[in-house]
């Protein structure tokens, strides 16, 4: 079972503060993700900001609409600077989800790593191969796309100039 790594960056032209107030609200999740995969957050997370310890359950249909239930634990908060997620039950075998933020001229540079393995052995590696890390590419695309139309996109001269 290897483990995997998939990393994403995209520059936002918000504060630091207006980033982690949207990304560590659990209900701003289903606002990012495809619609076609019915996301819902099944425990009970309305208005509240994320903390160390904190459960998060999930229903939500990635293929061929099989439904998956979903356990995620944050597991460390350094407010506004980054969160982290576990899974507790899940798809996965395993699944660590690191979200990063940091200043940068203009807005802010939001990282997204996800270390993840497959169940099942050579088995999971293979529907890894051909599906799933394709479908995390595919989520990830969508979020940027998304995120991108509630809070703005920062246009390439503005980074280059400042860089």
């Amino acid at each position: 079972m290897g483990l995997n790594t998939l990393t994403f960056r995209q520059c936002i032209p918000v504060s630091i503060e207006e980033a982690w107030e949207f990304f560590s609200d659990p209900a701003n999740l289903a606002r990012i993700t495809p619609p076609e995969m019915f996301f819902r957050i099944t425990s009970g997370t309305a208005g509240q900001q994320i903390y160390e310890g904190m459960l998060i359950t999930y229903t939500l249909y990635p293929f061929m609409m099989l439904p998956v239930q979903w356990e995620t634990e944050i597991t460390k908060v350094d407010r506004p600077f980054l969160f982290e997620d576990r899974q507790k039950s899940g798809p996965y075998g395993s699944w660590r989800h690191r979200h990063q933020f940091r200043e940068i001229p203009g807005g802010i540079e939001m990282t997204d790593r996800i270390d993840y393995s497959m169940p099942f052995g050579v088995f999971g590696d293979l529907v890894n191969a051909l599906i799933v890390s394709r479908r995390l590419e595919e989520v990830f695309a969508y979020r940027k796309r998304k995120t991108g139309e509630l809070l703005g996109v920062m246009n390439s001269a503005s980074l280059h100039r400042h860089a």
